[in-house]
């Protein structure tokens, strides 16, 4: 049986068993202690932008932004790299992919191989011909303008310049925008203005003279 000690005994028992060191006692000061000095961010920017809106750069700011937001909208940036079309030619194109990497759904499993060459054209046609053209050209203006005139079929204009906007007013029809040159690059064209339309498997893509 292990009896429970009188007080005394523990004290001692304790004391001996603690390491020498371990009891607390004043260190004195180590050095000195100032508060927090640094300004809070919050505040520094807060303090920032009321400073701002008293003198109205604040609203001046908001204003730049909201016109070049405007601007990039009403007028995007035209693809650069393009001239305008001198002699009419045309060609085919093909616009197969191929698949270097197998392509896997959500489980894993193989969807596509890789090898695989895939020809869109395949799974979907093409609902309008494409009618690719610079908006800030007169003379290209003309021709598109002509051109949706005389279609037999759909016609999709779609603008590398100039404001697809102001165009869609004059129209009264939706005209696009080639963002970013993605048709252009994708298509390896170089001059405008050009009619890409479906035949067969391939694009048959025609560079026209615009007089």
């Amino acid at each position: 049986m292990v009896t429970v000690p009188n007080l005394a005994g523990m004290l001692v028992l304790v004391a001996a068993l603690v390491p020498a060191g371990c009891w607390a006692h004043d260190l004195g000061t180590v050095g000195p202690v100032y508060p927090i000095a640094e300004p809070d961010m919050l505040d520094s920017i807060t303090g920032l932008l009321r400073e701002k809106q008293a003198s109205g750069e604040l609203a001046r700011i908001e204003a730049e932004a909201k016109r070049r937001v405007q601007a990039s909208v009403h007028t995007p940036a035209p693809v650069p790299g393009l001239r305008r079309v001198q002699v009419a030619r045309s060609w085919r194109f093909d616009p197969s992919v191929r698949f270097d990497e197998s392509v896997l759904d959500d489980k894993g499993r193989v969807v596509v191989p890789g090898g695989t060459v895939a020809n869109p054209l395949d799974v979907v046609s093409m609902r309008s011909t494409w009618l690719i053209f610079d908006g800030r050209d007169p003379a290209q203006v003309a021709l598109a303008r002509s051109e949706l005139a005389k279609a037999k079929g759909l016609i999709k204009p779609i603008l590398v310049g100039g404001s697809p906007l102001q165009l869609s007013q004059d129209w009264k029809r939706p005209v696009y925008f080639d963002q970013n040159g993605r048709t252009v690059k994708r298509l390896g064209l170089t001059a405008v203005p050009v009619r890409v339309s479906q035949e067969g498997r391939e694009l048959l893509i025609q560079e026209l003279v615009p007089q």
